[in-house]
Order: structure tokens, then C-alpha cells, then sequence
């Protein structure tokens, strides 16, 4: 009687500690204020495309007025787990298709995020580099990534380790020391996130959601073009929302802005930033940002991601429009 006593002792205690970090993170973007006061609550995970960064000591320069820049980024918050974006992102079968930069199907997920330390259900805030918009995109496209399989509890520090290492806060370059997670995938929403070929080709035909483009201008128009897209210009229809409308940058640093900005800045662009949207790019890196504005930021629970982007769709040789001729 007494062990079966305990055993509810200790369930009752996981549950109550559960319900209990389920409420802990404020939303799905966290400050370094916040982040400082909240370490114990939370695992910090660092993302990163270039993982020397994790080991390497930031720059900061002072000026004569006393006003600090971050020349250069660099090392992470003390006990936080690495993660390498080469283990994120593989090339899956699609249809008759090899389709590079995808998300992992969903046993490969778990192995690469438990080999980088991440247990469950405690909550995970993504770390940034925060000096640009595509190593932000780094993070939100990992953050992407643990939606499509289920986990809710995670959030982005905003700033970035820049943003942590410019308020003077401790940052390590130590090494991460291998550890096993137990994180597992909980779901699989790729119905709600994940948009496919087919998709994108019944918005075209029939307008049913508004699709975004978030690669700069000169792609959008077909002057340049990455060499895994086999075709030149955008998606009929789509809307161009740029990496520059992604975020404001100050002192080295790169951080979101308000709400309200990017409603006025959606709707500018002709984007309703309340109706169903498709964000897309040349291999969904880049779209993550406006997915994350659009779902996270603004609510709007009809935006996903269209994963394969413009790889898989001129792999699959459907068409592309508004090349400008280059004379």
C-alpha cells in the first residue's frame, strides 16, 4: 500500500510538473531578460549552420560614446545543447522526385534531436545567432520542424546569442559534452504545416490561399536564381515578402519587430495576413520567417510551409512566372 502510495506521489508530482512548465514560456518568442530569469524552467538549445560559432568567443566593440556593437558572434549561453542545421535538413523521396533540403521523416528527427541532448517535456527555447536574417531562419526553420512533429512548448530568444552576449550576459565556448536526450515526436502535423506540390498548384488554379515568396527581389523576378532551381522567376500569384521585411537591426544585432509592423508591412506587400497563406523560397529556409510572422506572431492557424519550395517545384518541371529578359 505504501509503494502504490508513492508511486501516485510521484505521478501526481510529474503531472503537476508538466501542467506546470506547459505555462512557463510566455509566447513563442522570449527576450534575454526573460531567458535569464528563467533558465531552470527551461533547456536552451542552440542552432547553428556554421557550429565553430558555438566554440568561438563574440566581438564586441565599444565606441567613444560608450555605445557597444557586436562585430562578431559567437558562443552560447552556459548549458545549452547544439544543434548542427546538416543533421535538420535531408533528401527524401518524393514521388519520382530526390528532393533535397527536407524536413526528416519523423524517426529521423527524433535521433537527430536526441543526439543533441533534448529530453522531453521540458520546454526548449532555439538560440540564434541573431546577426542576420538567415541564421535566424535557422532557428525558425527548426522550430518549423518541432511543430510539424508535435511539440508546442518552444519559443526563439530574440536578439539571438548577440543580442544575450551585447547585454553583458555570461557566454560560454566551451564544448558541448555529449549527452543522449529523450525527446520523442508526439504528433505528426504536416497536415497543418507542411504544404505540398499539389497544394501550391490548387492555390494557383484556384486561389485558395495567398502564396509568399520570401526570397530578396532580383530572385523574385527571375534576375538570378540559386542552381538547385532549374527555372527562373516565382510561383503565378505569389506575393513577394522579401528576407529585408523580416526583421529590424541595430548594433550588430537583428531582432523582430511589433505585431502591428508587420500587419501594415503584410498588407503593403498585398498579403491578408489573416487568410490562408503557402510561404515558399528556393528550398524552405529562407520562408520559415514569414511562416513564423504570419503563425506565430499574427495567429494565423491557415499558414504553412511549403517544405520541397522552389527545388522540388521546377524538379518536377511545373512552370514559373515574371522573369524579366535580361538584356
Amino acid at each position: 500500500m505504501k509503494r502504490l502510495t508513492r508511486i501516485l506521489a510521484a505521478a501526481a508530482l510529474a503531472l503537476g510538473l508538466q501542467w506546470a512548465q506547459a505555462g512557463v514560456l510566455p509566447g513563442p518568442l522570449v527576450t534575454p531578460a526573460w531567458l535569464a530569469d528563467n533558465l531552470d524552467k527551461v533547456q536552451v538549445v542552440d542552432v547553428r549552420s556554421n557550429p565553430k560559432t558555438y566554440t568561438s568567443a563574440p566581438e564586441i566593440e565599444t565606441d567613444k560614446a560608450g555605445r557597444k556593437t557586436v562585430v562578431e558572434a559567437g558562443g552560447h549561453v552556459p548549458g545549452s545543447r547544439l544543434i548542427d542545421m546538416k543533421t535538420m535538413r535531408v533528401e527524401r523521396r518524393i514521388g519520382e522526385q530526390m528532393v533535397k533540403y527536407m524536413i526528416p521523416e519523423k524517426e529521423g528527427f527524433e535521433k537527430a534531436v536526441q543526439a543533441a541532448g533534448i529530453d522531453a517535456g521540458k520546454p526548449i527555447v532555439l538560440v540564434p545567432l541573431g546577426t542576420e536574417a538567415a541564421d535566424v531562419d535557422d532557428a525558425l526553420r527548426v522550430y518549423w520542424q518541432f511543430k510539424v512533429y508535435g511539440e508546442d512548448q518552444i519559443a526563439v530568444l530574440d536578439g539571438g546569442i548577440a543580442q544575450w552576449a551585447l547585454d553583458g550576459r555570461a557566454v560560454s565556448t566551451e564544448a558541448a559534452a555529449p549527452r543522449s536526450g529523450n525527446w520523442k515526436a508526439t504528433d505528426d502535423r504536416s497536415g497543418r504545416y507542411f504544404a505540398t506540390s499539389d497544394d501550391v498548384a490548387k492555390a494557383i488554379a484556384g486561389k485558395s490561399a495567398t502564396l509568399v515568396d520570401a526570397r530578396d527581389a532580383r530572385q523574385y523576378h527571375g534576375l538570378s536564381k540559386r542552381d538547385y532551381v532549374f527555372a527562373y522567376g516565382h510561383l503565378e500569384g505569389a506575393r513577394l515578402y522579401s528576407p529585408d521585411l523580416l526583421l529590424k537591426s541595430a548594433n550588430g544585432v537583428v531582432s523582430f519587430m511589433s505585431p502591428a509592423t508587420y500587419k501594415g508591412l503584410m498588407s503593403a506587400q498585398g498579403i491578408d495576413p489573416a487568410a490562408p497563406a503557402i510561404t515558399y523560397c528556393n528550398s524552405g529556409h529562407l520562408s520559415s520567417g514569414p511562416w513564423f510572422v504570419l503563425s506565430e506572431l499574427l495567429g494565423n492557424s491557415r499558414a504553412s510551409l511549403y517544405d520541397g519550395s522552389l527545388h522540388q517545384w521546377t524538379l518536377e518541371k511545373r512552370n514559373l512566372v515574371g522573369a524579366v529578359p535580361l538584356n
